[in-house]
């Protein structure tokens, strides 16, 4: 995958100590990574790195909106996303990025990109299940929703289903008879 120069840092000028850089993300950022679930991204970026003389750390904070589609209903909205990340860039023989928190880059090597562990952690951030906040306020009117309710079924209580089949009843007593 090509690297954006945005997200690429040099680190062979600076002083020994921290650096702070700012980034704004938006859809365009995803989209270099073929990640279309957002229709728009508005994340504010925050980077600490922290030098010393043998390594690196690196600290992400980000914090905005992502307008995404619910999962019940398709409806787009604003969830907002925010969270951390650290990992830590040590040199070796050749490039490696199979450990999550270590990144190692070789020898003489005097930028890092940072660009996949900001789209990770970004990404892993979100809730696996995306409801609009309309649904549990009951402020949300969608057709889909009336057509949840229509084919939901009728007359079954919750406490109906449990009673169902009577050969489960002599196991419910082995958890009284002691």
């Amino acid at each position: 995958m090509k690297e954006m120069k945005e997200y690429t840092i040099p680190f062979v000028g600076l002083k020994i100590g921290q650096h702070k850089y700012d980034f704004n993300l938006d859809k365009k950022f995803f989209e270099h990574f073929e990640y279309d679930e957002f229709h728009q991204a508005d994340i504010k970026l925050e980077v600490i790195l922290d030098k010393k003389p043998n390594m690196l750390e690196i600290a992400l904070s980000f914090d905005g909106l992502v307008n995404v589609s619910c999962d019940r209903t398709n409806e787009p909205f604003d969830l907002p996303v925010e969270g951390n990340y650290h990992f830590v860039v040590k040199f070796g023989q050749e490039q490696d990025h199979l450990h999550d928190e270590l990144l190692i880059l070789p020898h003489g090597a005097y930028q890092v990109n940072i660009q996949q562990q900001v789209y990770e952690s970004i990404v892993l951030a979100l809730p696996s299940k995306r409801i609009h906040p309309g649904i549990a306020e009951g402020t949300l009117k969608s057709d889909v929703l009336e057509q949840l309710e229509a084919l939901k079924p009728k007359g079954v209580q919750q406490n109906q289903l449990e009673d169902v089949d009577p050969r489960w009843d002599n196991l419910k007593n082995l958890l009284t008879d002691k």
